[in-house]
């Protein structure tokens, strides 16, 4: 059993709106937090728009859905926090953002009980819940994207993190959202995107240096090695921005070439080409109502 009754969200983007309506799904009461209303209602939209995919394709009830929906509130204010059991920051993959979000979550009058997590996909967790006077109580709980269909989560406690927050965090993730966990060591990358992030700056630099096309690289690991999608795809539905994150902090932690950006993944987040979310990177996607369906590949 979870002591975790109500939780709170802060970020709306498409990590935050995902662990949101797992959240809800499973029953539990959820408060997000936008920077300002515009983005509060962009957020809103967005869960609504998932839970209305997962009821369309059979995944959920019609009962399900109104269920889901009705346990989750969008505001705009960080306060709203304040009697909420566990609190997930799941903004942009920036440590200058996280460190003021945390922060800010510190000044929130929250319960002594209250679990502070960070959703961060490779900032090392010390230093962010540095930012508190309570690191005792602050731990990684890093989700995949799509949230609602990827069972993993990454648990990170740090050098300071207790036990009993790192367990009740752990009973939360497996027993509530019916997720499982694999814990993982403070470092920066954790377990899976220091595995995959070299692959995919590897799949980059074989595109920037001529080796092969996107076209030739994604079908030959989708083909070749089974891969659901290939690098290059994958590096889409993250984010060329977040990919460029990840490995930066690799880099600046283990300064080890295989963790540097190509410049060429450099170029393309200077160039606005973030992926699926903006519509096209190595792909192209469709603009219509079924965003985020492949349909051309950038030949480079």
């Amino acid at each position: 059993m979870t002591d975790i009754e109500r939780v709170g969200v802060v970020g709306c983007g498409l990590m935050g709106a995902g662990v949101a309506e797992v959240c809800a799904r499973a029953g539990v009461p959820v408060t997000v937090v936008e920077r300002d209303a515009p983005a509060a209602e962009a957020g809103r939209l967005r869960i609504a728009r998932s839970l209305d995919r997962a009821t369309a394709h059979g995944r959920l009830t019609a009962e399900q859905h109104e269920g889901a929906a009705a346990r989750i509130t969008v505001v705009d204010r960080i306060e709203a926090l304040h009697d909420h059991d566990l609190v997930i920051e799941a903004v942009a993959e920036d440590e200058a953002l996280k460190l003021d979000v945390f922060a800010r979550l510190d000044r929130v009058p929250t319960g002594e009980h209250t679990i502070l997590a960070t959703n961060t996909s490779s900032i090392p967790v010390i230093r962010l819940a540095a930012a508190t006077g309570r690191p005792d109580r602050v731990v990684g709980m890093h989700f995949f994207n799509p949230v609602p269909v990827l069972r993993l989560v990454e648990l990170v406690p740090s050098l300071l993190t207790s036990p009993t927050t790192a367990a009740r965090a752990e009973t939360f993730v497996t027993d509530t959202l019916g997720k499982e966990v694999v814990r993982t060591r403070d470092k920066a990358g954790f377990v899976v995107n220091a595995l995959l992030v070299p692959y995919l700056l590897a799949a980059i630099r074989m595109v920037e240096s001529g080796g092969a096309t996107v076209e030739d690289v994604d079908r030959g690991m989708v083909l070749g090695c089974a891969h659901p999608l290939g690098p290059l795809a994958l590096t889409d539905l993250i984010g060329l921005d977040t990919t460029r994150a990840i490995a930066e902090s690799l880099y600046a932690e283990f300064r080890e070439p295989q963790y540097a950006p190509p410049p060429l993944l450099s170029r393309m987040v200077e160039a606005g080409l973030l992926g699926r979310k903006s519509g096209r990177g190595f792909h192209a996607y469709d603009a219509g109502p079924h965003r985020g369906e492949a349909a051309t590949a950038v030949r480079r």
